[in-house]
């Protein structure tokens, strides 16, 4: 499968802005720009864009791995806090931080933690990341 997203530009980088889309349509020419990323105005940014992937990712990954276990969720809930930080040679995601809260019935702590690791090792946007990645797995 090939999928794809686009963005487009206009401007400089602090006074400039842009435009996210997905082939889908969830985004469609959705505003981007210095302020958003790192200001903390409205609008987006690619690294939201990546959590929100990564935490999507991560949990259908988890939900096939508890399928063959015999398990299903209730309800699980994800969050992935990717942090953006400014080394020597530019800036770099340097770590993604997976929050979950699972209800899955007839599972054990143990055996949850496992059937989360093996997640995460086996998650495509994991897989493509290069940052630390940790996890903080919750039954509730």
């Amino acid at each position: 499968m090939t999928t794809f997203g686009t963005a487009v530009w206009h401007g400089g980088l602090k006074d400039g802005k842009g435009a996210i889309s997905t082939k889908s349509g969830a985004l469609n020419a959705y505003p981007y720009g210095f302020a958003s990323r790192f200001e903390g105005k409205p609008g987006t940014n690619p690294e939201e864009l990546i959590g929100a992937a990564h935490a999507g990712c991560f949990t259908m990954a988890l939900s096939l791995i508890l399928g063959e276990a015999g398990l299903t969720a209730d309800e699980m809930n994800t969050q992935a806090d990717v942090t953006l930080e400014k080394l020597a040679d530019g800036f770099a995601i340097t770590k993604v931080h997976l929050t979950l809260k699972a209800k899955i019935p007839g599972c054990d702590n143990a055996k949850f933690q496992e059937l989360a690791g093996k997640a995460k090792a086996g998650c495509p946007v994991s897989k493509l990341l290069k940052a630390d990645i940790t996890l903080d797995a919750r039954l509730i």
